[in-house]
C-alpha cells in the first residue's frame, strides 16, 4: 500500500472515532508494521494534523475540537500546472517579495510535491515550466500590491513603453495580472479618468498614498480587460476570420487564442478560426509566428497589416 494510500486511512480512522486508536488496531487497518506506523504519524503530524497520544488509553487520536483535512493529493494536468506554477512563482519571485507572509505556504507546497505517491519528489525536478521572455515585476511591485489588498490610492511615475513618454499619475489599483509571464496592473487613472493596464517593469517610481482606492465593480472590470484579444483592453470592434493549413489545424484546433472564439473544420481539411478584437498589435504577432500556414481571410485591414508586415520582414533578406 503506497504510503499517502496509508496517511488516508489513518485519517480516516482518526476522523471516524472519538476514542484512542490502538497501535495495534492501526497495523491491522494500514497492514504495516510498528516502525511504519510511528512514519506515518510523524508524516501526517507534519502536515499539520492534531493527533495526540493518549498514554492511560494507550492509543492516538485527533484532538478533540481541531478542524483537520488532509490536502489534495491526486491532481489532473490543470491542478497540477497551477501548484508547479505557484511553487515556480514563489521561488522566482523578486528578491524578499512577501518572503515572511509566503513562506509557510511554499513550505506547504514543497511538502506536497515531495510525496511518495508524486515519484518520491521525482515530479518537481521532472516537471519544467518554461518561461520566456519574462521582463520581471520591477523594481515598485511591493507598493502596487500594497495598495491594492489595502484598497488605496498609489502615486506613480510611469514610462509608457509605445511612446516613450514619462508621466505621474494617481491610480487605484484594482487588479493584479500576470499573463505570458509579465506582470500588469489593472487601475483606474486619475490623470485620464478611465480604466488603463500598467505593465508593472514600468513604473519606475511609486508612492502609497492615504487616500481610499476608487472601486471599479467586477463586471466593469471584465467588460473593460477581459472581452478584447489578449492584454489589450475595450469592446472588440471587429473579428478576425483566420484559415490554418490542413497541417497546422492538428494544433491550432485544440488552443484557445480567446473565450468567444468560433472555430471550424473546412471539408478540405483546413481550420478557420474566429477571434475577436479590439487592437491588432498582439493578434498580429500571433499570427505570424504561423508563417505561411495561416491566412487572414478577414478584415481586409488586417489581412493589410499582415502582409505588409511579411513583405517587410521578407526584404530583410532579399
Amino acid at each position: 500500500m503506497e504510503r499517502f494510500h496509508r496517511y488516508y486511512r489513518l485519517h480516516h480512522l482518526f476522523s471516524a472515532r472519538r476514542l484512542p486508536v490502538s497501535r495495534a488496531a492501526i497495523e491491522r487497518e494500514l497492514e504495516c508494521s510498528r516502525a511504519t506506523v510511528n512514519r506515518i504519524i510523524d508524516d501526517l503530524r507534519g502536515y499539520g494534523a492534531p493527533i495526540e497520544y493518549l498514554r492511560e488509553q494507550n492509543g492516538w487520536r485527533y484532538a478533540p475540537g481541531v478542524a483537520f483535512e488532509l490536502p489534495g493529493t491526486w491532481f489532473n494536468a490543470s491542478e497540477l500546472y497551477a501548484l508547479l506554477a505557484t511553487q515556480k512563482l514563489l521561488a522566482e519571485a523578486e528578491p524578499g517579495l512577501l518572503d515572511e507572509t509566503l513562506a509557510p505556504l511554499k513550505r506547504k507546497i514543497d511538502r506536497i510535491l515531495q510525496a511518495e505517491h508524486l515519484g518520491g519528489g521525482e515530479i518537481a525536478r521532472r516537471v519544467r515550466i518554461l518561461r520566456m521572455a519574462g521582463r520581471g515585476a520591477g523594481p515598485c511591485f511591493n507598493v502596487t500590491t500594497t495598495a491594492l489588498v489595502q484598497r488605496k490610492r498609489v502615486k506613480i511615475e510611469y514610462h509608457g513603453r509605445s511612446k516613450g513618454d514619462v508621466t505621474d499619475r494617481e491610480i487605484s489599483p484594482q487588479r493584479l495580472v500576470h499573463y505570458r509571464d509579465n506582470w500588469y496592473l489593472d487601475a483606474w487613472c486619475h490623470l485620464r479618468k478611465g480604466l488603463r493596464s500598467f505593465a508593472l517593469e514600468r513604473i519606475r517610481q511609486a508612492k502609497l498614498s492615504a487616500r481610499s482606492a476608487l472601486n471599479v465593480s467586477e463586471s466593469k472590470l471584465d467588460e473593460h480587460f477581459a472581452t478584447a484579444y489578449g492584454i489589450f483592453a475595450g469592446t472588440p470592434k471587429q473579428v478576425a476570420v483566420l484559415r490554418f493549413t490542413a497541417e497546422r489545424a492538428r494544433w491550432v484546433a485544440d488552443e484557445q487564442w480567446h473565450p468567444r472564439q468560433a472555430g471550424r473544420f473546412l471539408d478540405d481539411g483546413r481550420y478557420e478560426l474566429q477571434v475577436p478584437y479590439s487592437d491588432s498589435r498582439e493578434l498580429v504577432m500571433d499570427i505570424l509566428r504561423h508563417g505561411p500556414d495561416v491566412e487572414v481571410m478577414a478584415p481586409s485591414e488586417l489581412r493589410a497589416v499582415v502582409a505588409g508586415t511579411l513583405r517587410a520582414a521578407g526584404g530583410q533578406y532579399a
